[in-house]
């Protein structure tokens, strides 16, 4: 599976991890989904292809908000994306927030709903997941936790991995890391 995001921010480029704004709730919804089997954070995101995963962006320039992005940069990154995906053949492209969608499908019309597609991207299931951004406001943890447990459960994990304890204690993270913000 790989997980697409629009592009990194700030503290992603500074950091050189995926999703690491002090409020995105990515790696505490990748765990409480049982997607993967401990808590991780943005300094875990080596470890992605470990549980079968990869993670990008459709635009590599890092910006504090995707408001700057130029069209330009949404076509380009789309090409490199679909070269990414037949490279790699990923089964599903998680495309994390409908912003990504409708970069990836210009074309498309009207609402976009969270979960599987009928679009695909180089034979791939497309599954659109919420932006995970503390900045957005469209969905509540609720909705976000529910569409990531349905993006397990097509993913076939859920007998993999054992539920997620109760527990609220933080995880540990790793210090280094294969896998930058690109």
């Amino acid at each position: 599976m790989l997980f697409v995001g629009i592009n990194p921010g700030v503290r992603s480029a500074l950091t050189g991890h995926h999703f690491a704004g002090f409020s995105n709730r990515f790696w505490k919804l990748l765990y409480e989904a049982r997607l993967v089997p401990g808590r991780i954070t943005f300094a875990d995101d080596d470890r992605l292809p470990d549980w079968g995963f990869g993670i990008t962006n459709i635009v590599a320039r890092a910006t504090p908000g995707i408001d700057t992005l130029r069209p330009h940069e949404y076509i380009g990154g789309r090409k490199r994306l679909l070269a990414k995906i037949r490279r790699f053949k990923p089964r599903i492209v998680a495309l994390v927030g409908v912003t990504v969608f409708r970069a990836m499908f210009p074309e498309h019309k009207g609402a976009v709903k969270l979960g599987v597609q009928k679009e695909e991207l180089a034979g791939a299931t497309v599954f659109v997941l919420p932006n995970t951004s503390g900045r957005n406001a469209n969905f509540s943890y609720a909705e976000m936790l529910a569409a990531f447990r349905g993006l397990r459960r097509i993913n076939g994990r859920a007998e993999r991995l054992p539920p997620a304890p109760r527990s609220r204690a933080a995880g540990g993270g790793r210090s280094s890391s294969r896998s930058r913000a690109r």
